[in-house]
């Protein structure tokens, strides 16, 4: 059931979950190799993206809206580091850390005021820029996820 138009926290939940499946469904079909492949200059890669989106939601969910420090959480410090793929990271393994942490972001912002704010390098950030900064930032890595997986496609 889709949520009233008038409810602003169901509308912008729904459309954050939207965006994290499709997230997610960048690693629909590959394999551990297909997903590890360099298409582009960048270090960019399929498995990397949902990896760095899953750092995305640590870091603003995790951290700043609950206030859980970020080595705490065993982020990287840069952005840059977070599409780095380890050895021992799959399809499997990387998937699962991404929908725990989306889980796990649900329920931190599931009992506040949109309104609420918290600290970060932007200045002070509302959870609703919150939300609307993951919608962002999902929708344009979902985005590079599709061109990704549409070339590795081709090269088969």
């Amino acid at each position: 059931m889709a949520p009233s138009p008038h409810d602003e926290r169901a509308l912008l939940a729904d459309a954050l979950d939207r965006q994290r499946e499709e997230v997610a469904a960048i690693l629909d079909g590959l394999d551990d190799t297909a997903a590890r492949a360099r298409l582009v200059p960048s270090a960019t890669t399929p498995l990397g993206l949902v990896k760095h989106l899953t750092f995305v939601e640590r870091v603003w969910f995790h951290s700043r809206v609950a206030g859980v420090p970020r080595a705490e959480l065993g982020l990287p410090d840069t952005v840059e580091e977070s599409f780095v793929i380890d050895e021992e990271d799959t399809v499997a393994s990387v998937r699962a850390t991404y929908l725990a942490a989306c889980e796990r972001s649900r329920e931190i912002g599931g009992g506040r005021d949109l309104d609420e704010t918290y600290s970060s390098h932007h200045g002070e950030t509302s959870l609703r820029a919150v939300h609307l900064h993951l919608l962002t930032e999902l929708a344009r890595h979902a985005g590079h996820g599709d061109i990704l997986v549409e070339l590795l496609g081709s090269e088969g």
